[in-house]
C-alpha cells in the first residue's frame, strides 16, 4: 500500500523515473536552506491512504518524508511522536528510516518504539503516545516514516475487539484533513476508498486541490493533492488556522439533521439524563424560592457551573459523544464540559423543563459539510416562549450570564428528537458588557493627586473583574487590587469598597476606589505634567482591544476580539488655582457598522473634563473591517495615553 502511495506521489510531482532509489531522488531534488531560508524542516511529501469498511472502520496508512534544513530542525525531529487514544484507535510504526546526506540509509529497529501515557492537564482520558528516537541528524539528512492506524478520534461505547475502533455513528465515516503545516510541504496527498453503497459529501476549503474520483469494484477512491504548501503567516488575534488554511472535509453523514437525531438517540438510549432521588431533592431545595422559569433556569445553571469541578478522568463506558449519567456526575461533582452539560440537563428535566444536549466548536468555525467538527458540549432548554435557549455551565462559573458571550458567533448543533440544522450563536450587544469608569479627582500644585473612582461592570466585563475575587481566597479580597494598582502607580495609597459578595449574581458589580498619590506629577517651575489615573492603563487588562497593534495597516484574514463590549471613561479633574491645560485633544467621533469611538476633552474654569465612549459590536470581524476597528483602538489609545500639561 505504501509503495502505491509513493508511486502516485511521484506521478503527481512529475518524477516517474524509477531509476535508482526514488526516495533518494526526491530528497536530492527537494531543495535546501538556500531555497527555504526561513525554515528548519521541509516536508518532501505527506501521503495518506484510507480504506473504509462498511462498518465505518477506517484503516489508515501514512507515508511521510521530512528533510532537515538546519541544526534547529535536526533538534526538532530527533524523535518522532504520535498521539492516539487506545479506546478508539490502534497505531503502530511500520517503518522509520534515515537517509543520510552522505548516501547511507539506516532502517531503525522498531523494537525501540516506546508506548506511554501522554502528558495531560485537566483531562485524563488515557491518551497515549508512541515514540521512536531518531538520534543525531545533520542538515541534508531526511527521515522516512510509515505509520498504520486503525480507528477514529473519539471514543464511545465499546464491545469486542475491532468494534471499539468503529466510529460512534455506526457505518459512517468522516475526516477533517488539514492541508497546512508549520513547515513547508512540497506535496500532500490524501486518498480514501469508500464503499460505493455509501453517500459521500466532500469539500476542499481555502484553496484548490488536484482531485480525482475512480470507481473500482465495490469501492470509490477519492484523492486530493496539493503542492507547494507554504506555512501561513497570520497576524496576532487572527481567527483559528483551520478557518483560513487549506483543508479537506469528507463525510458519509447525509446531513446535520441526521447527526442531530443520532446525538439525541445515543444519549437517550444510554440513559444519560435519568434522575435519581438525591438529584430531585437537590432541585426542589434549590428552586424553593424561585420566582419564575428564568429564575429557576438561572439557579440550576449557576449551581452546576459553580459546584462541579472541571476535571476529566476516565470513567469507563460513556466517553466521547455519550454523556455520562446524571447520577455519576452528581455523585462525583467533577467532569468535563459534557458532564457539566449532562448534569444540568438532568436537573432541568427533574424540574419539569424540556432540555437537550448540544455540540459546538469553541475557538473555530464549523463548516457547512456535516463532519464531526466539535470539541465542546453545552445544552439547550425550551422555555414558555417556545424557543430554545443556550446554556453553558462550563463557561459561566462566577458569571452573570447563562451562556457565555465569549462564544458568540459560534456554530452549534442541538441533539433533538426531530433533528436540527447547524446554527450560529447570536451577537451580544456591547451594552450587555459595559465597563464604566467614573473618576473625580484633584491635583495640587505640588503634584499630589487624590480622588475617587467608581467602577461599574456588566456581562463579560463584570465576569473579568469578579474573577479577581472568586479566584482568590476570601482573606485576600481586601488586597486583590493591590498588584493591579501598584504596578501602574508605585506610590499609591488606596482603599476600595462596595463589593460585599462576589458570589451574588443578582446585580452587576460596582466597586469604589479612593486613592491618593503623593508627588504623582512631574512639577517644574512653570508646568505640572501627569496622566489621569482613569485613563493611564487603569483596568487595561479588561479592555482586550487595547492589546491589538492598531498601527497594522491591513489584515489578510478575519480576526477576533474576546467579546463585544462598551467602555465608558469619564474624568472630572480639579486643577490648582491659576493653572490651565496647555493643549487639549480635539474632539473625535468615529463611527462604523460595528465599532465606534467618541472622545472629548475640555476645561471649564478650574476643572478638566475627559470623556471616552468606545463600542466594539461583535467578536469575529472580517479582514475588511480592520481599518474601522483599528481607528477606534488608535483613538482610545490616544486619549488613554494623553499627557496632561498644566501651565500658569
Amino acid at each position: 500500500m505504501a509503495s502505491r502511495i509513493l508511486f502516485i506521489v511521484l506521478i503527481i510531482i512529475g518524477n516517474t523515473s524509477l531509476a535508482g532509489n526514488p526516495i533518494r531522488n526526491l530528497i536530492n531534488r527537494s531543495g535546501d536552506s538556500y531555497k527555504y531560508p526561513n525554515d528548519d524542516l521541509l516536508i518532501v511529501f505527506d501521503s495518506t491512504n484510507v480504506k473504509v469498511e462498511n462498518s465505518g472502520l477506517s484503516l489508515v496508512n501514512q507515508h511521510k518524508l521530512i528533510k532537515v534544513l538546519t541544526a534547529k530542525g535536526a533538534k526538532r525531529i530527533n524523535s518522532i511522536i504520535y498521539n492516539y487514544d487506545p479506546e478508539s484507535a490502534f497505531v503502530r510504526f511500520d517503518e522509520v528510516s534515515i537517509y543520510r546526506k552522505n548516501g547511507k540509509i539506516e532502517e531503525l529497529d522498531l523494537s525501540g518504539v516506546l508506548d506511554y501515557p501522554a502528558p495531560a492537564r485537566m483531562i485524563y482520558w488515557g491518551a497515549r503516545q508512541i515514540m521512536i528516537s531518531i538520534g543525531r541528524l545533520l542538515p541534508g539528512d531526511a527521515v522516512e516514516i510509515k505509520i498504520f492506524r486503525k480507528g477514529f478520534t473519539y471514543a464511545l461505547l465499546a464491545d469486542g475487539d475491532d468494534e471499539k475502533y468503529v466510529p460512534p455513528m455506526k457505518g459512517q465515516f468522516y475526516a477533517i484533513v488539514p492541508f497546512w503545516s508549520s513547515d513547508p510541504i512540497i506535496t500532500k496527498y490524501y486518498g480514501v476508498n469508500i464503499p460505493s453503497s455509501k453517500h459521500v459529501s466532500y469539500k476542499f476549503y481555502n484553496g484548490k486541490a488536484i482531485f480525482k474520483k475512480v470507481e473500482k469494484d465495490d469501492y470509490v477512491n477519492y484523492s486530493f493533492c496539493l503542492k507547494n504548501i507554504s506555512k501561513i503567516d497570520k497576524a496576532a488575534h487572527s481567527v483559528a488556522l483551520s478557518d483560513i488554511a487549506p483543508k479537506l472535509l469528507i463525510s458519509t453523514s447525509p446531513d446535520w439533521e441526521a447527526k442531530s437525531k443520532w446525538f439525541y438517540v445515543v444519549n437517550e438510549d444510554y440513559g444519560s439524563f435519568k434522575s435519581i432521588r438525591a438529584i430531585n431533592r437537590m432541585v426542589d431545595l434549590l428552586l424553593e424560592d424561585a420566582k419564575n422559569e428564568m429564575d429557576s433556569v438561572s439557579i440550576l445553571t449557576h449551581w452546576v457551573a459553580d459546584n462541579m469541578r472541571y476535571s476529566g478522568i476516565s470513567m469507563g463506558e460513556g466517553e466521547g459523544y455519550t454523556l455520562h449519567s446524571g447520577e455519576m456526575d452528581f455523585t462525583d461533582r467533577c467532569g468535563v464540559c459534557k458532564d457539566k452539560a449532562g448534569l444540568l440537563i438532568t436537573m432541568l428535566r427533574a424540574a419539569g423543563f424540556e432540555a437537550y444536549a448540544a455540540m459546538t466548536m469553541a475557538g473555530s468555525r464549523i463548516e457547512d459539510l456535516p463532519a464531526d467538527q466539535f470539541n465542546h458540549s453545552v445544552c439547550v432548554v425550551k422555555l414558555s416562549d417556545g424557543k430554545f435557549h443556550l446554556l453553558d455551565p462550563t463557561w459561566v462559573p462566577f458569571v452573570r450570564e447563562l451562556w457565555s458571550s465569549l462564544e458568540q458567533q459560534q456554530n452549534y448543533l442541538m441533539g433533538l428528537p426531530e433533528g436540527a440544522d447547524l446554527m450560529e450563536t447570536p451577537i451580544s450587544e456591547p451594552e450587555n458588557h459595559y465597563l464604566m469608569i467614573d473618576e473625580k479627582a484633584s491635583i495640587s500644585s505640588d503634584g499630589s493627586l487624590q480622588g475617587k473612582i467608581i467602577v461599574k461592570a456588566e456581562g463579560q466585563s463584570d465576569a473579568a473583574i469578579r474573577r479577581y475575587f472568586v479566584g482568590n481566597f476570601k482573606s485576600k479580597w481586601e488586597s486583590v487590587f493591590d498588584s493591579e494598582m501598584l504596578k501602574i502607580f508605585p506610590d499609591i495609597e488606596f482603599t476600595y469598597s462596595g463589593l460585599e459578595n462576589p458570589y451574588d449574581y443578582s446585580s452587576p458589580l460596582i466597586i469604589t476606589i479612593e486613592y491618593s498619590i503623593p508627588e504623582y506629577a512631574f512639577v517644574s517651575a512653570n508646568e505640572i505634567i501627569f496622566k489621569a489615573v482613569a485613563t493611564n492603563d487603569f483596568l487595561k487588562r479588561f479592555m482586550y482591544n487595547l492589546y491589538f497593534d492598531a498601527k497594522l495597516e491591513h489584515r489578510k484574514y478575519p480576526f477576533r476580539d474576546r467579546c463585544s463590549r462598551l467602555v465608558k471613561i469619564s474624568t472630572e479633574l480639579k486643577l490648582p488655582d491659576g493653572f490651565k491645560v496647555k493643549e487639549l485633544l480635539d474632539k473625535k467621533n468615529i463611527e462604523s457598522d460595528f465599532t465606534s469611538f467618541e472622545g472629548s476633552m475640555k476645561q471649564e474654569n478650574s476643572t478638566l473634563y475627559i470623556n471616552e465612549l468606545v463600542k466594539f459590536g461583535k467578536r469575529i470581524y472580517q479582514a475588511d473591517e480592520w481599518p474601522a476597528y483599528s481607528r477606534a483602538v488608535q483613538a482610545q489609545k490616544e486619549f488613554s495615553g494623553f499627557r496632561i500639561i498644566l501651565t500658569h
